[in-house]
């Protein structure tokens, strides 16, 4: 019989990852966030009924407390899994001490910190830790070099996946970093890909990329309307309209050939005026994109809270609550649940 494993979000938001664990076959034992909005969104959904839903700021949540819920759920193995909030390393900083065993001393890094401490307190089997890739730049390296200095002494088994959603069924260009560990032995090289460009499935087997309009179709109807997505009678509603499917504002330019241009190719932000093309993944839906920033849907107006939760790969009654700002901060944040359920199984393949 296999083990019963179970799972220990930290940083739930919306509950990206915890979808995902439920999808790779480990049911979530107890979800943390600091967000209240956050912690309504778990509570709306009835996948969460049996998970216990902690809300508090993790620096202030013991790790005897994640204890204690785990010892209330049935279970033979369990693992670790979340992503520290990521917008500390977009700044660079600086290094500071190399003295403490369980921590790192980086002033960017005191949520990574909280996520090593509750893996050395609790000693799951595996843990999946995400991030943005830009962990990886050197000016933050040096964070990732000490986690696994920590993780290793820890006695874990390790590898580092540059991921591009893509690749595992999302309709949606996002790369990601995962740092997976268990302390059993990976079963391949790397958590398995089930897409890929259409140009290479003849020779890999594997299902071509998921093109965005194939599962938002559904929602261009008029039940679905909401009144954030209109643009009409905005400073660049217009040229909004200009702009081909799969295209930006770089249409509007001599360089794309336009008449009488109406701005210069490379001296806006690349997706200003983004449109997504029904043919093609969207690009990456973003917590908080600006008033002309996209993906804006093809018929030109902006996308709906269906549509963003969609090519996020969120199920699809899904339940979100909070503002429409608050909504597509949570979704924007969230690791997409087909990408996040490959890295699940394979750190759970890995200690069954």
């Amino acid at each position: 019989m296999k083990n019963t494993i179970v799972a220990v979000s930290l940083f739930s938001g919306a509950g990206g990852l915890d979808v995902a664990s439920f999808m790779a076959g480990v049911p979530v034992a107890v979800s943390t966030d600091v967000n209240t909005d956050c912690i309504k969104t778990l509570k709306l959904n009835e996948l969460f009924k049996e998970d216990e839903i902690i809300e508090g700021d993790l620096h202030k949540i013991e790790s005897s407390t994640l204890k204690g819920a785990l010892k209330r759920r049935e279970h033979d193995k369990f693992i670790v899994i979340g992503g520290a909030p990521c917008q500390p390393f977009s700044k660079a900083g600086y290094w500071v001490g190399h003295e403490t065993r369980r921590g790192i001393n980086d002033p960017r890094a005191t949520l990574v910190n909280e996520y090593l401490r509750v893996v050395s307190d609790l000693g799951p089997d595996g843990f999946v830790f995400e991030n943005v890739e830009s962990l990886l730049h050197p000016t933050n390296k040096v964070i990732v070099d000490k986690f696994i200095e920590i993780i290793t002494e820890l006695g874990y088994n390790y590898k580092i996946v540059k991921a591009n959603a893509q690749d595992y069924g999302v309709p949606q260009k996002r790369h990601r970093l995962f740092i997976v560990g268990t302390k059993g032995k990976f079963k391949t090289e790397e958590p398995r890909k089930t897409h890929c460009a259409p140009e290479n499935c003849a020779k890999t087997g594997l299902l071509p990329y998921v093109n965005v309009g194939k599962v938002i179709e559904e929602f261009d109807k008029p039940e679905f309307f909401e009144p954030e997505e209109i643009v009409d009678g905005g400073t660049y509603a217009e040229d909004l309209k200009e702009v081909p499917p799969g295209m930006n504002y770089k249409a509007l330019t001599a360089w794309y050939g336009y008449p009488n241009p109406k701005f210069v190719a490379e001296k806006r932000y690349w997706s200003f005026l983004l449109k997504l093309s029904p043919d093609m993944p969207s690009w990456t839906i973003t917590a908080q994109p600006g008033p002309w920033i996209g993906p804006f849907h093809w018929n030109s107006r902006r996308l709906r809270v269906p549509e963003i939760a969609a090519i996020q790969t969120f199920p699809k009654n899904y339940k979100f609550y909070g503002s429409r700002r608050s909504i597509q901060m949570q979704i924007g944040n969230a690791v997409p649940p087909l990408m996040g359920k490959a890295m699940i199984e394979y750190v759970r393949e890995s200690i069954e």
